[in-house]
């Protein structure tokens, strides 16, 4: 096979919309699709299964010139499952699950999103993934990258594979969404979302790989302190919290990483399961208007 053929976009095929065509976007993690409408694939399940084929691979899809209604957007998310409401931000009263992240300039220090995370491991059950689309955004900034978390983990040295095999770990919605409100509406929002226990690393329920499964929502490790990890008392804090933020940090390495560009009407669709992503808050004050609909997942194992 040549060089031109060994470059040269997948296309794969599908029978009632023509075909996808699908460029990798880096070597790790992400492809841009094209040659789909996202509003007609909302009504096409054949399309719907190439696109999940293609999640499950490339973990982040993106698609640009999605000119689609809200309805169309709820029912391209819904062939994946049900959708879920945010505890903090608001959703289109209309259509429920549509979650309007929108930033003015009236509200310049409201841009607390420049954080890698996994969205809401704070729940019981994580969403099994997000459709984002941008509305309204600046010409220049506010990139969002995205981050292969079973190509964490993979390369992770044989030494922490073993160490973290059977940690457990809490997610906290209350130390980060819930941080700076008033201490009452703090504590009656972990009323309402009691930390969460995952494992650290969790087994894709479609894939079978294992992914690193910590992010910005994890507080601490809940079963650290044996006496294999702790000689002394002091061991716990300092060896507990060193670890955990090394293992955080992985979702920093560029290796690992896409960055995306947004424009009006472009649209992301990642799986939640094995990512995490940072949107980058690197744009003046100005109107930023994107809409997503989060997806209802399983409890990872």
């Amino acid at each position: 096979m040549g060089a031109a053929a060994q470059k040269s976009p997948a296309i794969v095929q599908n029978a009632s919309l023509g075909s996808l065509k699908v460029e990798p976007l880096t070597c790790a993690i992400g492809a841009e699709i094209g040659n789909v409408n996202l509003g007609a694939a909302s009504r096409d399940p054949a399309t719907v299964a190439e696109i999940r084929a293609l999640l499950l691979k490339h973990k982040v899809l993106f698609f640009r010139d999605q000119d689609f209604s809200r309805a169309e957007h709820v029912a391209f998310a819904r062939h994946f499952g049900e959708l879920e409401d945010h505890p903090v931000a608001g959703s289109d009263p209309d259509h429920p699950g549509l979650v309007r992240i929108y930033k003015s300039p009236d509200s310049p220090n409201d841009r607390y999103e420049n954080s890698w995370h996994t969205d809401a491991t704070w729940r019981e059950k994580p969403p099994f993934g997000c459709v984002l689309r941008c509305v309204e955004c600046p010409d220049v900034g506010g990139d969002t990258m995205w981050a292969n978390m079973a190509l964490a983990y993979e390369k992770l040295p044989e030494q922490i594979k073993t160490q973290i095999a059977g940690l457990r770990a809490r997610h906290s919605i209350e130390s980060t969404f819930g941080a700076a409100m008033p201490i009452e509406k703090r504590h009656a929002l972990r009323a309402q979302y009691p930390d969460a226990e995952h494992p650290v690393v969790r087994t894709h329920p479609e894939t079978g790989e294992k992914i690193l499964f910590v992010n910005g929502f994890t507080t601490h490790f809940t079963n650290f302190h044996t006496a294999q990890n702790v000689r002394y008392g002091q061991d716990f804090t300092r060896g507990m919290s060193d670890l955990l933020q090394y293992l955080i940090s992985q979702s920093a390495i560029p290796e690992y990483q896409v960055r995306w560009r947004w424009k009006k009407n472009s649209v992301a669709f990642w799986d939640n399961r094995a990512t995490q992503h940072y949107a980058v808050m690197d744009y003046p004050p100005c109107h930023r208007k994107m809409e997503r609909a989060g997806i209802i997942g399983d409890t990872p194992y």
